[in-house]
């Protein structure tokens, strides 16, 4: 199993902090991969390491040599704290009342979507912080399409 990770923090030295889709924050020196992987010592450079950035969910890439899994950072990593990530109580509730709109159930819509029935009982009830790419499929499994607007007051 793969883990999403949804937010990247450097820290002091070669330290960075992970925050993955299920709450989890893990913390991780790339130091300790210097004996295996001798290239990464050029992330010493703090204006280098400073440069790195979430490649997608999977992965932290420096340059085209110096990259980590984030999936590494996650079961090697030292966890230092949970975070309660949740989809907003207003959108959870529009992709339950736009499924029930469509007349079908959560097992009907997981077959569609290929989504798990369990993880959309998780949106519906917003207790689960989908990507954008998951939305995008819900909403095109109700004939329909994501429409996100920020809005300020």
């Amino acid at each position: 199993m793969f883990h999403k990770a949804i937010d990247l923090q450097f820290l002091e030295g070669t330290a960075l902090c992970v925050t993955f889709q299920d709450g989890i924050v893990k913390q991780y020196d790339m130091r300790t991969l210097f004996p295996k992987y001798p290239q990464l010592k050029a992330l010493e450079d703090r204006a280098l390491f400073l440069s790195g950035r979430l490649m997608g969910a999977y992965g932290i890439i420096w340059t085209d040599e110096l990259d980590i899994e984030t999936e590494t950072i996650y079961e090697d990593g030292k966890t230092v704290r949970t975070e309660k990530i949740s989809l907003h109580p207003e959108a959870a509730h529009a992709v339950a009342a736009a499924r029930a709109m469509a007349g079908l159930t959560q097992k009907e819509l997981a077959q569609r979507t290929g989504i798990d029935q369990s993880d959309i009982s998780k949106i519906e009830r917003g207790t689960a912080n989908p990507s954008i790419a998951t939305l995008e499929r819900i909403a095109a499994a109700l004939g329909g399409e994501l429409n996100i607007a920020i809005l300020f007051s």
